[in-house]
């Protein structure tokens, strides 16, 4: 038997990669990515399976009786039809899967400064409403349970995926402790838009220096001005070239570069932040997995 591999820093990541689910043979959803990342990164820092979301604590968020319908498999058909992905037991699960391992992630990064799930990011996930893959709202959680923990005083949700943040947005509305931020392409899904604290649509096309222009000069102010104990931070990489449901075009160094621009941030403000996933459809299979690793190795680089 090997010896354990020691590393040089406290870090470990999340990973809800064995928890999987039927798909309909060509379906959308990119399962192959979740094992993809985890074994990039075996061997730079411990990768362990998510623990489950409470649903106590999902609850916080969303109505507690549409809760029990998905998990009693109570669904309609045009429900199954929003949220993208049929209906099983083991699809509730690996959702709760899923949230759990920001919610571990949560922890990590209160005690260490930066912590990382190699999944989440599900913020089309209403109260009561599945779209998009998103079953329950991590980022909406997590907002909650650091606000009525007294963990943090105020929290502040990035969300650099190339989709509007619509539910995470719906779910904090009137939340003056809570700052949403979402750039994302303003032609592109959802194509009803709720409205966030800041909303940066960006059009089609979009290369490096105007996203990082537009991060740098309005993003990181906001974030100043409200000064967040707490930064949840999506790291969605359907912004790159070559998505199929983005339409943006940043290459692989520019994803990177906006990962270290806004950790940097968070360590140089002294604000704990969580990292999540969140969407990545790339043509490349291999350029999404290295991407989404690279929030990690760019963790690493920033807080390590």
């Amino acid at each position: 038997m090997s010896a354990p591999v020691a590393f040089s820093h406290p870090f470990r990541a999340y990973t809800p990669a064995a928890y999987t689910f039927p798909l309909p043979e060509g379906h959308r959803f990119p399962a192959y990515k979740y094992a993809g990342v985890a074994e990039r990164l075996r061997g730079l820092l411990p990768v362990l399976d998510t623990p489950p979301l409470r649903w106590a604590d999902a609850a916080r968020v969303h109505d507690p009786a549409w809760l029990r319908r998905w998990r009693r498999g109570e669904v309609t058909a045009a429900e199954e039809r929003a949220f993208g992905l049929p209906w099983s037991p083991e699809v509730v699960e690996r959702a709760r899967r899923a949230a759990g391992g920001s919610l571990a992630a949560l922890h990590d990064a209160l005690a260490l400064g930066w912590g990382a799930n190699l999944a989440g990011g599900t913020h089309h996930a209403f109260r009561d409403r599945a779209e998009g893959f998103c079953l329950v709202n991590d980022a909406a959680i997590l907002t909650r349970v650091a606000l009525d923990g007294g963990w943090a005083q105020r929290v502040a949700v990035l969300d650099l995926d190339v989709h509007q943040g619509n539910g995470t947005a719906a779910l904090l509305a009137g939340e003056t402790r809570a700052l949403t931020i979402s750039v994302h392409g303003e032609r592109n899904y959802p194509f009803r838009k709720e409205r966030s604290s800041l909303d940066l649509g960006l059009p089609d096309g979009v290369q490096n220096s105007e996203y990082l222009r537009v991060l740098r000069e309005q993003v990181l102010p906001a974030l100043h001005d409200f000064r967040p104990g707490l930064l949840l931070y999506l790291a969605g990489v359907d912004v790159l070239a070559g998505d199929r449901f983005g339409r943006f075009a940043l290459t692989l160094e520019g994803v990177r570069e906006r990962n270290r621009t806004v950790l940097s941030w968070a360590k140089r403000a002294g604000v704990p932040v969580v990292t999540m996933l969140a969407g990545g459809y790339n043509r490349d299979p291999a350029l999404t997995v290295e991407a989404h690793a690279s929030t990690v190795l760019d963790g690493l680089e920033v807080f390590g």
